[in-house]
C-alpha cells in the first residue's frame, strides 16, 4: 500500500515537472512563434500563459512594439553636385511575427541595411534645396523605398525622418553670405518704401499748409511743446511769419494812402472868356 502511494506521488511530481517544463509566458508586447519538430506552426501564440509539448516544441518570441533605429551618417553627392552627409531615423514594427521569424534571419539588421542604401539613393536623386526645405516629400520617398522589401519580412515601416544634413564649411559660408545679402536687400527695399511713403505724406502736408497758413503756426507750436519737454535745452522762439505779413500789409496800406493824398487834383476849367493881356 505504501509503495502504491509513493508511486502515485512520484508520478504526480513527474507530471508537474513535465507541465512546468512545457509552460511558457508570452508578454503583452510579444508574440510567440512555435516550431514543432523544426516546423513552424501556422498560428502564433497570443500573450499569456501557453503550453508546449516538451522535447517537441520550441518557441521564439517576436517583439511587436514600434522600434526606433538610427541610420548611420551616409555621405553622398546630390544631383546638383554638392557633397553632403545625412543621417536619419526609422520607425518600424512587426505586423506578421511568423514571417519575421522565418523569412529573414535578423529583420532588425536587414531593415538597417535597406535604410542605409535607400538613404544614399535618395541623396543622389535630390537637390540640395530639397534636402534642406522639402523634407516631407523625401520622408515619404524613403519610407516607400524601405517598406517595399520590408513588407515581405512581415515588417511595416511607420515613418522615416532625416535628422540632420551636414554641409561643407565653404558651402556654409557661401550660403551665409547669400542670406546676408538677401536680408540687406530687403532692408534697403523697406527703407526706400518708407522714404517714399514719408515723402508722399510730407507733400500732402505741405499742400495743406500752403492752403491754410495757420496750420504752419500750429505745427510750430507743437514742435515747441515737444522741444520744451527737454529741460536741458534752450529754446529760441522765431518771429511769427504771420505777424510779419500783417505788418507788411499794414505798411503797404499806409503807403497807398500817402501816395493818394500827395497827388494834386487837376485844375477845373472856368466859365467865360479868357482875359486879354494888353501891351
Amino acid at each position: 500500500m505504501e509503495g502504491t502511494v509513493v508511486a502515485v506521488v512520484v508520478a504526480a511530481v513527474l507530471l508537474l515537472l513535465v507541465l512546468k517544463s512545457g509552460m511558457r509566458v508570452v508578454n503583452q508586447v510579444e508574440r510567440g512563434v512555435v516550431f514543432r519538430w523544426g516546423k513552424a506552426l501556422p498560428s502564433h501564440r497570443q500573450p499569456g500563459v501557453t503550453f508546449l509539448i516538451p522535447f517537441a516544441d520550441r518557441m521564439r518570441k517576436v517583439n511587436v512594439q514600434v522600434a526606433t533605429m538610427p541610420v548611420p551618417t551616409q555621405e553622398g553627392i546630390t544631383r546638383d553636385n554638392v557633397s553632403v552627409k545625412v543621417d536619419a531615423v526609422v520607425y518600424f514594427r512587426v505586423t506578421d511575427p511568423l514571417r519575421a521569424a522565418i523569412e529573414v534571419q535578423d529583420y532588425v539588421f536587414a531593415v538597417g541595411q535597406v535604410a542605409q542604401s535607400s538613404l544614399r539613393s535618395i541623396i543622389g536623386k535630390s537637390d540640395l534645396d530639397d534636402l534642406l526645405s522639402d523634407r516631407e516629400r523625401l520622408h515619404e520617398g524613403l519610407a516607400l523605398m524601405i517598406d517595399s522589401p520590408a513588407a515581405g519580412w512581415g515588417v511595416h515601416i511607420d515613418r522615416v525622418e532625416i535628422k540632420d544634413v551636414q554641409l561643407p564649411e565653404s558651402l556654409k559660408r557661401s550660403m551665409s553670405r547669400q542670406a546676408e545679402a538677401e536680408r540687406e536687400r530687403r532692408a534697403r527695399v523697406i527703407t526706400a518704401d518708407g522714404e517714399f511713403q514719408a515723402a508722399q505724406q510730407l507733400a500732402n502736408a505741405s499742400r495743406i499748409m500752403s492752403d491754410t497758413p495757420e496750420a504752419m503756426q500750429l505745427r510750430l507750436l507743437q514742435t515747441v511743446v515737444e522741444v520744451a519737454a527737454e529741460k536741458n535745452s534752450t529754446l529760441v522762439m522765431p518771429f511769427p511769419v504771420e505777424l510779419l505779413r500783417y505788418f507788411d500789409r499794414a505798411v503797404k496800406k499806409i503807403d497807398a494812402e500817402v501816395t493818394t493824398e500827395s497827388v494834386p487834383a487837376p485844375a477845373l476849367p472856368t466859365e467865360g472868356p479868357e482875359p486879354v493881356e494888353r501891351p
